[in-house]
């Protein structure tokens, strides 16, 4: 019997002396995501395509309100560059809320609520704020933080 439960007793002892660093690891984590959302909105309201597509993976997945996607980094880099020089051009993005939860140890999904305003419609017409949720997919690759997928959409829009 002894054999059965030591090595069951030293699973568990093994387990529980890892949570506190597994803990800390997740706080440091976590503390790297919310500075990479930081990153995105000062991006986009620098109006700088490669500053708000730098944390993207190379195979990102990228959905605007509007059902535009875009494929990678570099792809999105070129999209938001029209987007800056049109639409955009003088858009202000404000973050109101985000939370972060962790999947995996290597994956995390955080949700992200902006007030964007400034938005131009092809007319020439301002828009007014509105408020939009986006669900971004991190993963840890070589220990950094990367977007692999984004999917935006508008809160209660009628």
């Amino acid at each position: 019997m002894d054999r059965f439960l030591l090595p069951i007793i030293c699973a568990v002892l093994s387990i529980a002396l890892s949570l506190p660093g597994m803990a800390e690891n997740n706080v440091k984590d976590e503390e790297q995501i919310r500075s990479v959302i930081v990153e995105m909105t000062e991006g986009f309201n620098k109006h700088d395509a490669r500053a708000a597509s730098q944390m993207y993976t190379a195979d990102a997945d990228f959905v605007t309100v509007r059902g535009d996607r875009a494929k990678g980094a570099s792809e999105l880099e070129r999209r938001l560059g029209t987007i800056f020089a049109t639409r955009a051009k003088e858009a202000t993005l404000r973050t109101l809320d985000s939370t972060v939860r962790f999947v995996a140890p290597d994956v995390a999904v955080a949700h992200v609520t902006n007030e964007l305003s400034g938005i131009v419609r092809p007319d020439g017409q301002r828009l007014p704020p509105h408020t939009e949720l986006s669900i971004r997919v991190f993963v840890k690759t070589d220990g950094f933080w990367k977007v692999a997928a984004f999917h935006n959409t508008i809160v209660a829009p009628f």
